[in-house]
């Protein structure tokens, strides 16, 4: 086929993104930036224009800014059809069509798939379903959440303390609120950072007065007589009154539309190779079909080629501009997504930042600051190389340690600059939980399978 018309097909022709979030929106805005002039369609289950989510836990629940009002701002227009408000149920890798649970179908040439994830629910279907249970995920989630919040309840109970259960209890307890957090780990953070940090997030719970209960699980919620929340039963038999419950059990990726499709999808996430092209169900890779931002899981160069899915703001944007470029370029031009893993929260007046994945580290050192004070920077070892680090209040150092990662640079870490406090002289367990059980709230998941790895849940397309 001649290059002339390989190349006007990959700059027009029908591309559709299916979700229409940061990552969704942040692709079309490159596809139109690098001159695809073809057609291009926006699918999104909700019925809002993509808006920007890390304010729900934070400004959005203290009032300081609108749940209406925190939609992402355009870079460039893109000139696309958009069907808001209507969800994909299915995929024909065939016949290249997405079908919507309205009933129609859209055709596609090239497909990219950003579908991103949603809240876990409480698992007891009757329970989530009580007056007074809330998840914190959407827009809509983020209003109601906080008018319940502004009414004033007698008591929050909070489900989980990772990131965003972190953040809720933090913006009650700024609105005066009491709160209860129930956690089944040892302390808050440590399926995310560990649990030399989980201690230090748990110091300053109880210096908030948060009322931590870490060790037990939720066991059931208890009813009035007309449907609303009012109690809470603890695995260790205790029992909390709450008129409030937030459950904030981590996140499910939105891949069960494509069950049947023949693509490389399941509870882990999408498959794709480090140039955002999708996997099918045998492990060969697609051409037409990329996938990127909080759904996708793929290797990373940095990090022994893991398959990494990561819930990132700054992973959702790099990955969609690879993903786009790769969509319109030859196989010459393409190039790989190597973005190293940042996060960052702010809970109980602290910052707190982090680079690379600490879920990999074996051991951590406190190179600057100090716990104590909690005021500092944690540099975690794998197998005798620098792979992630973590400041609270901080931030001063992580550019630097993010180069570090970068060049594979060994660990224990040997700078003159390292602070040699009685807690920085040596590196620690960093104390993480076992993999094989579930934590609350970890922004980087590592599955180390390859994509034709029979564990993988994939679907073989129907006939």
């Amino acid at each position: 086929m001649p290059t002339d018309y390989l190349d006007r097909f990959r700059r027009e022709g029908r591309i559709v993104i299916v979700g229409a979030s940061l990552a969704g929106l942040r692709a079309a805005e490159t596809l139109r930036a690098e001159g695809f002039t073809g057609s291009l369609t926006m699918i999104g289950d909700e019925p809002y224009d993509p808006y920007d989510r890390p304010p729900l836990s934070k400004a959005v629940l203290l009032g300081k800014a609108s749940a209406l009002h925190t939609d992402l701002p355009r870079r460039r227009e893109i000139d696309a059809k958009w069907r808001l408000g209507v969800a994909a149920t299915g995929l024909d890798m065939t016949a290249k069509r997405v079908r919507l649970a309205d009933g129609d179908e859209v055709e596609y040439d090239r497909l990219l798939i950003a579908t991103g994830v949603r809240a876990r629910p409480w698992p007891k279907e009757s329970e989530a379903d009580l007056d007074g249970v809330l998840l914190l995920r959407t827009r809509d989630d983020a209003a109601a959440l906080y008018r319940r919040l502004k009414a004033g309840p007698r008591r929050v109970l909070i489900i989980g303390a990772g990131f965003a259960g972190s953040e809720v209890a933090s913006a009650c307890r700024e609105m005066g609120l009491a709160v209860t957090v129930a956690e089944r780990a040892g302390a808050p953070l440590v399926g995310a950072l560990g649990g030399v940090i989980g201690s230090v997030s748990a110091e300053l719970y109880h210096e908030n007065g948060v009322d931590l209960r870490t060790g037990v699980m939720v066991t059931g919620l208890e009813s009035d007589s007309v449907g609303r929340v009012k109690a809470a039963h603890l695995s260790d038999e205790s029992v909390v009154e709450t008129d409030l419950v937030v459950v904030s059990l981590g996140s499910m990726r939105n891949t069960e539309w494509l069950t049947g499709s023949g693509l490389g999808a399941g509870p882990r996430g999408i498959a794709c190779d480090a140039g955002c092209r999708a996997f099918d169900f045998r492990g060969i890779v697609t051409d037409d079909i990329f996938v990127a931002g909080d759904v996708a899981r793929s290797p990373h160069a940095l990090f022994g080629y893991q398959f990494l899915s990561l819930e990132h703001w700054g992973n959702a944007v790099a990955q969609a501009e690879v993903a786009a470029h790769n969509m319109i370029s030859s196989s010459a031009e393409r190039r790989p997504h190597l973005w190293v893993p940042a996060f960052w929260s702010s809970q109980f007046g602290v910052n707190i930042k982090s680079v690379g994945v600490p879920p990999m580290g074996e051991q951590i050192m406190i190179t600057q600051g100090s716990l104590a004070e909690r005021r500092f920077v944690g540099v975690y070892g794998y197998q005798g190389r620098i792979i992630a680090a973590v400041s609270f209040d901080n931030t001063r150092w992580l550019e630097f340690y993010e180069r570090q990662i970068e060049r594979g640079a060994p660990f224990p870490v040997e700078f003159a600059t390292v602070d040699r406090r009685p807690e920085g002289r040596q590196p620690v367990d960093a104390a993480f939980p076992d993999p094989s059980l579930p934590t609350h709230g970890p922004t980087v998941t590592l599955s180390g399978y390859s994509p034709s790895d029979r564990q993988l849940v994939f679907t073989p397309a129907r006939h």
